[in-house]
């Protein structure tokens, strides 16, 4: 299992991107939204942590290793102020923190189906991790075809001036379902084809969509049977 983290995340850059965004005004002291950066980075960094030492429990005791690799992001300033005006929040950074909770987070990509909800409920089970938010769009798909189970969990966060539950969002998909949303995404906004050609890839991915679910669901009574 990979874990790609971004310990190194540059707080002076976040301020240089805060400081040419529509945010500079609105918000009194910048220096505080980037200290929020600051603390969902170390919140996924701790959730990064407790995922990396569920594998390797599960490596060990069950010889299988339900999560195939995991990806920390930090959401961009340009997407952050995207958010804010899309959903209509204060411009203040009291109001950024309490509304918007996916500013970290974390992308687990499992072997199997099964392995999703068994890293979910591994997770949320821990005494110091809090569910805040849960939607399965594996058992009940998206209109286009995505599928993954997204997550909002707290984790405190120690720091040098006291403890923070700090929110972070977690996605669970399986190794195909990432695939699916990787293609989906790279058609929704990285291509310049004409509409009409997108919306011909568009309906075929939703179709692949099934097909792959059950592709996989087979998959996985395979692995079943093999592991007894």
């Amino acid at each position: 299992m990979i874990l790609e983290r971004n310990n190194f995340m540059n707080l002076k850059q976040v301020m240089k991107d805060l400081e040419k965004s529509p945010l500079k005004g609105p918000v009194k002291n910048l220096k505080d939204l980037a200290e929020v950066y600051q603390l969902r980075h170390a919140g996924v960094n701790e959730i990064g942590t407790k995922l990396e030492n569920l594998d390797d429990e599960y490596s060990m005791n069950y010889d299988h290793n339900p999560i195939h690799h995991m990806e920390e992001r930090m959401k961009s300033v340009r997407s952050l102020v995207g958010k804010v005006l899309k959903k209509r929040i204060p411009m203040n950074t009291k109001s950024i923190d309490n509304e918007i909770k996916d500013i970290g987070g974390i992308r687990v990509i499992t072997n199997y189906i099964d392995d999703v909800y068994r890293v979910e409920e591994a997770l949320v089970q821990q005494s110091d991790v809090t569910l805040l938010k849960r939607k399965d769009y594996i058992k009940d798909p998206k209109p286009s075809g995505y599928r993954s189970l997204h997550l909002v969990v707290s984790v405190p966060v120690f720091q040098s001036n006291g403890v923070f539950d700090v929110p972070v969002e977690v996605q669970l998909r399986t190794v195909g379902m990432d695939m699916w949303a990787s293609l989906e995404h790279k058609l929704r906004y990285k291509t310049n084809v004409p509409k009409k050609k997108v919306d011909q890839h568009a309906d075929n991915l939703k179709d692949y969509a099934a097909e792959l679910y059950d592709i996989e669901t087979r998959m996985q009574e395979i692995f079943r049977d093999l592991q007894g």
